[in-house]
């Protein structure tokens, strides 16, 4: 993705007409910002936190949270045309900052990492040791732990957006905090709806007329990006009224990211929406079709009685399942995959294809078989934990559990998958039959202590 400041971009009557019919769920401020909490909020650039993040950062001074505004560079790279002195530039933009952290949180702490612009991908190691330092209670004047973590989204198109963002949302999983990615240019370059934009995870705040005012002065502060340094060339205004006008509405929009939640079901709907009949390429890729196989090949018994599939997707696994089981009920959380499931098995006996998400929708009753395909590592906190103790206890004394899950880091799944495989192998009741591991993903059969193994089932060994 390139772009340039100076493109037409999408206007923002069109976003604000989008965001209306769309109406993204909203983030609670009783529940985020809870007095005695701590917001921590980092920025590419100066003004990149006021953009993006002002009104978060006002509302949470006023509802008593500490707040500490970290921005990476001074942001002396804006204008490479300009004869103003980078070094001028960027004590020019420092000061602005201070000035518009100052009206939205008059006692917030803001800290001046002096990183080079441009160069926040190459100094991303020294970026996360700041962070990480400045979130430790030892760093915060009361002593505070982080509570919540803002900073740029991390596919924003600028390097140094998605250089913060990536370090970011690598602490936030350490600290096991969320995580709240603000959006700046892609207001400019994105289209309405468009695809690439995680709009699943999107949640909006909504900003008093007190608050919003706060915003704007705060804006109005950052004058080297909105007014011209001089009249001379290269001295042009960087944020055009057209681009402003992205962060003057009364809501913001961040992505977000909770080690405690769940994907929500909004996530899955618009990745079907935009990702075709075959989103995972389970038809297409050989790789779908070997991992396919050494599940089905994985099952110790020939049969099953009752099995249950949640995370079912478009079906075709269900469909070889029912071969070798007399009922199978499968679950998904998209209503597009659940249509494409029926559809692909309403000719087959015993199959029931129903809308749920897990772990709230798990199916009354015991099962000889549950296959975790894919599928748990969207769960997180509590949903995880009732997940793993669902599986273990709602199995027969006869049952088999298998898993399996990809272990390369998504950012967008709250948890990985070795993670999962690690929480099911803990459950009490269960041990490990069979594992095949590769560097790709994790296939764990699980049955209950007391099961024997194939061999001794069949009489073969003592």
């Amino acid at each position: 993705m390139t772009f340039q400041h100076t493109d037409a971009g999408t206007p923002e009557a069109h976003w604000r007409d989008w965001l209306r019919t769309r109406s993204l769920p909203g983030l609670d401020p009783d529940r985020l910002l809870a007095p005695g909490g701590r917001l921590l909020v980092l920025a590419a650039h100066p003004d990149d936190e006021t953009l993006g993040a002002g009104g978060l950062i006002a509302i949470a001074a006023e509802r008593g949270l500490d707040v500490d505004v970290v921005i990476a560079t001074a942001g002396e790279g804006s204008h490479p045309q300009s004869s103003t002195l980078r070094g001028d530039l960027a004590r020019l933009r420092s000061r602005e900052v201070v000035r518009a952290v100052t009206q939205l949180a008059p006692t917030a702490s803001v800290h001046l990492l002096d990183l080079p612009d441009g160069g926040l991908t190459e100094c991303a190691v020294a970026l996360a040791d700041q962070l990480s330092r400045l979130a430790r209670p030892a760093a915060s004047p009361s002593g505070r732990a982080v509570t919540v973590l803002a900073a740029p989204w991390r596919r924003d198109a600028h390097p140094d957006h998605e250089a913060a963002g990536a370090v970011a949302a690598e602490l936030a999983g350490a600290l096991e905090v969320p995580l709240l990615e603000y959006p700046i240019w892609a207001w400019h370059w994105a289209e309405v709806g468009d695809v690439r934009v995680p709009w699943g995870t999107a949640m909006t705040l909504g900003l008093s007329p007190k608050t919003l005012q706060h915003k704007r002065s705060a804006m109005a502060c950052h004058e080297s990006q909105t007014e011209p340094l001089s009249a001379e060339p290269g001295d042009e205004a960087l944020l055009s009224a057209a681009v402003l006008a992205h962060f003057e509405r009364e809501v913001e929009v961040f992505f977000a990211s909770d080690p405690s939640a769940s994907l929500p079901a909004g996530y899955f709907e618009d990745f079907y929406a935009g990702a075709g009949p075959d989103p995972w390429g389970f038809e297409t890729r050989w790789y779908e079709q070997r991992k396919r196989a050494l599940t089905l090949a994985s099952l110790p018994r020939q049969r099953f009685r009752r099995a249950f599939e949640p995370g079912c997707s478009t079906g075709l696994l269900t469909a070889e399942l029912a071969t070798r089981c007399d009922e199978v009920i499968a679950l998904d959380v998209a209503a597009t995959a659940v249509e494409q499931a029926r559809t692909r098995t309403r000719d087959l006996a015993g199959v029931q294809v129903a809308r749920g998400a897990i772990p709230d929708d798990w199916p009354a009753g015991t099962f000889d078989l549950i296959l975790l395909s894919e599928v748990a590592y969207y769960c997180a906190g509590a949903d995880l934990d009732d997940l793993v103790r669902r599986a273990g206890d709602c199995l027969a004394d006869d049952g088999v559990l298998v898993a399996c899950h990809w272990r390369h880091p998504v950012d967008d799944y709250p948890v990985g998958g070795d993670l999962v495989h690690a929480r099911l192998r803990q459950h009490p009741r269960l041990r490990l039959l069979a594992a095949h591991e590769e560097e790709d993903f994790l296939l764990d059969v699980l049955v209950p202590v007391q099961t024997l193994s194939v061999a001794r089932q069949a009489g073969l060994t003592d």
